[in-house]
């Protein structure tokens, strides 16, 4: 019993867990999605939360502030597009979706679009999907380097470092980190760098510091240089965890353990219990028919003097007599015992 007992207790935990870790009931597109100038793309939302009233998008430029695209009710088919996006900008609706649509596509559309939801007052946001929008003949000269791979422990630091090699151009520089695939949010870090400048070539540096390396810290990393209006992404780091697709939490451990312990222990139970009554029923038998055998054999020996036989003859009819003929003849003895005063 403590053993089943112990495996329900972490059964619940178990449960209790998953309930803490559950995302929200908004699934978006994440991370980095790429598309050419004048091309058409779709950032796909989904939400099948009932408690859901109001379902919006959401525009954040690099530096800048989110802005809101669209906004309509769960239940209502028509969205309503902010003035500065109507034309290019579209919601495809349906059960339990609220897709953007863009289409001619311009590179000031390379930005952060996030999906909202409202639910009981509460403004919840998917992870953010980050659109970049390339251009054929590019304005700037720009290289970005970055090493190709780097593989951790779990606990272990990095510092993920990429080299901007630019030419100078007039407006603001600015040195971002992306992430694609992670377990978490395309989060972008924004850093000047350190960065020297040699006769028209611009050298910049920049560095990421990632402390204690989790499994859901892996993915790729990339380093990019946003200036003249466009950006250069470099060909991206990829994070990996060492032994992080066979990692196991310890409360599955403890779990399994439990489990095949509780197995072992009730098969161990089952086996005594089936050799017991075994057991029991063959001492059962034995004392039966030693009894049976004692109560017959005793007043025979004590009695034997006082016992009389006494053959009977059954009258047949002289029909059944002939059809027996061939048959041998029954005899039945009737014991007599005779009570001695």
């Amino acid at each position: 019993m403590v053993p089943l007992c112990l495996f329900l207790v972490l059964l619940c935990e178990i449960c209790q867990v998953q309930t803490v870790e559950k995302t929200p009931g908004i699934t978006q597109d994440s991370g980095i999605i790429t598309a050419e100038v004048g091309g058409t793309v779709t950032l796909k939302c989904f939400c099948q939360n009932d408690a859901v009233t109001f379902l919006s998008w959401y525009q954040q430029r690099l530096g800048g502030k989110p802005l809101i695209v669209s906004t309509r009710m769960k239940h209502n088919k028509d969205a309503s597009i902010s003035k500065a996006y109507t034309g290019r900008f579209q919601v495809q609706t349906g059960e339990s979706i609220n897709h953007l649509k863009i289409s001619n596509l311009r590179p000031s559309d390379s930005a952060t679009y996030y999906c909202g939801i409202l639910e009981f007052n509460a403004i919840e946001f998917g992870r953010g999907a980050f659109l970049h929008v390339k251009t054929s003949l590019s304005n700037i000269n720009a290289v970005v380097q970055q090493p190709a791979l780097e593989l951790l422990r779990p606990g272990e630091s990095v510092n993920l470092s990429c080299t901007v090699y630019a030419e100078k151009c007039a407006g603001e520089k600015s040195l971002y980190w992306f992430r694609h695939g992670a377990a978490q949010p395309a989060v972008m870090y924004r850093n000047a760098g350190q960065c020297t400048t040699d006769a028209r070539v611009e050298n910049c540096t920049l560095n990421l510091a990632i402390k204690s390396v989790n499994a859901s810290d892996a993915g790729m990393y990339y380093c990019a240089l946003a200036s003249c209006g466009e950006i250069v992404f470099g060909n991206g780091t990829r994070l990996m965890i060492s032994g992080e697709s066979s990692r196991v939490p310890i409360l599955a451990y403890c779990l399994t353990g439990a489990l095949a312990f509780s197995i072992i222990l009730l098969l161990v139970l089952a086996f005594t219990l089936y050799k017991l009554k075994k057991q029991i029923c063959s001492v059962c038998k034995g004392s039966v028919s030693h009894l049976a055998c004692s109560a017959a054999s005793d007043p025979m020996s004590q009695d034997a003097d006082g016992l009389h036989y006494a053959a009977l003859s059954l009258n047949r009819t002289s029909g059944r007599h002939r059809q027996e003929e061939s048959e041998d003849s029954v005899c039945v003895y009737s014991r007599v015992r005779s009570r001695k005063e």
